[in-house]
């Protein structure tokens, strides 16, 4: 449960396929700290400012390396009847800048054996191609065919 106490103009932003999508930005806080909500599309104009909303099945993701909070298709975001007097912005998650795993697509180091190219994984242990994190795991005793299906994509 968080109060809301901003709440950005909507933005257009060009999606992964050619199709564009709106965000917009809330800052949301409670009694510990506050973050920045990210509303998509139809999430946009469900909320103003001074609403107590009550998120669900909510997540945390990394934008430009700030903190932000997504509902997603699983979560919920709702307005709360309870009131929240007191919320603290002294810490706010959002403005912390965290380390953001860098991704390389194609080829690499997630390639099997480093020799064959073009099975992708982009370096990163334990991807797709990349037995090698199994073995770390403890999973060198285990015969390769119970690996299947524990494959990251």
């Amino acid at each position: 449960m968080a109060k809301v106490l901003d709440v950005s103009e909507a933005k257009e932003i060009p999606g992964k396929f050619g199709n564009s999508r709106k965000v917009a930005e809330a800052t949301i806080a409670d009694e510990t700290a506050a973050i920045i909500l990210s509303l998509w599309d139809n999430q946009i104009g469900s909320i103003v400012k001074d609403d107590v909303v009550d998120i669900k099945n909510g997540y945390v993701s990394l934008v430009r390396g700030h903190m932000r909070i997504n509902v997603g298709k699983y979560g919920q975001l709702t307005k709360s009847d309870k009131a929240l007097d007191s919320t603290s912005t002294e810490l706010n998650m959002s403005d912390k800048e965290y380390e953001q795993e860098r991704r390389s697509f194609g080829g690499g180091g997630g390639s099997r054996g480093g020799s064959r190219g073009g099975y992708g994984g982009g370096g990163q242990r334990g991807g797709y191609g990349d037995r090698g994190g199994d073995r770390e795991r403890g999973g060198a005793d285990r015969p390769s065919y119970m690996n299947k299906g524990r494959r990251r994509f």
